[in-house]
């Protein structure tokens, strides 16, 4: 059967073999998607780390550069996590990403593995549904030096220390003053990640299609102080101002120990993560299904 794709990634689990409940419960399912895709008529690469890390042979390896460079589309077998982890890799590359839930929740990961071949059969045909995501390209800046430049597609999330009170952070907003928010911390989360940490924090759930970002905070003092959302045209600063063991995360990504005077500056990046979906499928059948909506109504 032809395929609209004819080199297709399979990227697995990132954790080691070894680690109970990962690569090596994943392999089975690789193989299987594997055969499946080859039976469609697509040439079948292995991620580089996930050949390491299932034993996986027989098939052409690729790191992700190569990946980005010379495949059609990569399908993606996990969670969220894994998700997340080469969604920011190979979005300049520009290659369509789809994903195989063999993790937990899977907001992003959407495909349920016991439907993958009827699934997949129609959307390699070319039948599918493109859902572009924004990414933010955080910098941490000390003494006027970057000293730490990444993507993010969740979220970029400045929290206290773990045995320390509260940190003290000045927001600024394109240059201009907001607030000085004492609190546990502060998300600021692309619409992919509203429905990650900061749904938990009391932020809304921001469609797909909005060109903006939440700014959470997590349990601040002052009870007035709210989620706000922005413009992804807004460059976002935050700065260290007081409060100990401060660090900031970004997505799966940490520095720690901030110092007071540091600035964390976000700004939406020139790059998007391109999603294959079924034929059909809309963000509220996400919602519905992985937030349970809707539950026992007929």
């Amino acid at each position: 059967m032809s395929s609209k794709f004819q080199q297709v990634a399979l990227i697995g689990k990132y954790q080691s073999a070894s680690t109970a409940g990962t690569g090596a419960s994943s392999r089975p399912a690789l193989e299987d998607i594997a055969r499946f895709l080859q039976a469609q008529g697509c040439q079948v690469v292995l991620e580089a780390q996930t050949a390491d890390n299932t034993g996986m042979n027989g098939y052409p390896v690729m790191d992700v550069e190569a990946i980005g460079q010379h495949c059609d589309l990569g399908l993606v077998v996990g969670g969220d996590g894994t998700m997340l982890g080469i969604g920011r890799q190979l979005a300049c590359y520009k290659v369509p990403l789809i994903g195989i839930n063999h993790g937990r929740l899977g907001f992003i990961t959407d495909i349920p593995f016991g439907s993958v071949e009827a699934t997949l059969t129609p959307m390699l045909r070319g039948e599918f549904e493109e859902d572009l995501r924004s990414l933010m390209q955080a910098r941490v800046m000390r003494g006027g030096q970057c000293i730490f430049d990444t993507l993010a597609m969740n979220d970029v999330v400045v929290h206290r220390g773990g045995i320390s009170g509260m940190v003290e952070l000045r927001v600024e907003v394109d240059g201009h003053f907001v607030a000085n928010q004492r609190a546990d911390g502060l998300i600021i989360a692309t619409p992919t990640g509203s429905t990650a940490y900061s749904l938990s924090a009391g932020g809304p759930i921001l469609h797909p299609s909005i060109a903006g970002w939440v700014l959470a905070p997590i349990a601040p003092h002052t009870l007035s102080n709210r989620p706000i959302v922005f413009s992804n045209t807004s460059e976002i600063a935050i700065e260290i101002v007081a409060g100990r063991d401060a660090s900031v995360n970004f997505d799966m990504q940490s520095l720690a120990s901030l110092q007071h005077g540091d600035r964390i500056i976000v700004t939406r990046s020139q790059h998007q993560v391109r999603f294959l979906h079924p034929r059909g499928w809309t963000y509220f059948d996400t919602l519905r299904q992985k937030l349970h909506w809707n539950l026992g109504v007929a």
